[in-house]
């Protein structure tokens, strides 16, 4: 569990050939990081993040059973409170799980840095828990244009390009 100033962060590698937990640790304290910074987010206290690692076979099990949707997806989040954005940061925020192997074969695919997509979707999936969504075009459009700018406070290539 490793803790800044904005967020707890509970990291649990359940199953997949992630990279050692130090090292996924700094990723997420860094994507979590620069996402607080741009929403402007500064809790009166610490919020708790748990972001699991795990599998395809998990994930798709996941996927099923709270969305009604077959198959294995990169990303899910799950709040523990409905949240629109802009509000307050509960005490407990939610969490994040992320599938290895699709998120692998994306990063291939798509020829970019397995860390870089990685903090995609570490981005993506806590403005989901921050109260940001994609279901309508102008969700998408707003949700795509923070993440752009979160990612850019990274210096990570613009993902949509």
């Amino acid at each position: 569990m490793s803790r800044n100033a904005q967020l707890v962060i509970a990291l649990e590698i359940e199953a997949g050939d992630w990279p050692p937990a130090g090292d996924l640790e700094a990723v997420v304290e860094r994507a979590a990081s620069a996402s607080l910074a741009e929403l402007g987010a500064a809790p009166d206290q610490p919020s708790e993040l748990s972001v699991t690692f795990t599998n395809d076979a998990h994930i798709a099990e996941l996927n099923r059973q709270w969305r009604g949707k077959d198959g294995a997806t990169n990303v899910l989040s799950f709040p523990l409170v409905e949240l629109r954005p802009g509000a307050p940061m509960p005490p407990l925020l939610g969490d994040i799980v992320i599938a290895f192997e699709t998120v692998f074969q994306e990063a291939s695919e798509q020829k970019k840095p397995f860390i870089d997509h990685l903090t995609h979707l570490l981005v993506h999936g806590l403005l989901h828990l921050v109260g940001y969504d994609h279901i309508d075009d102008e969700e998408a459009e707003t949700m795509e244009a923070l993440e752009r700018r979160i990612l850019e406070r990274l210096a990570i290539p613009d993902p949509y390009a």
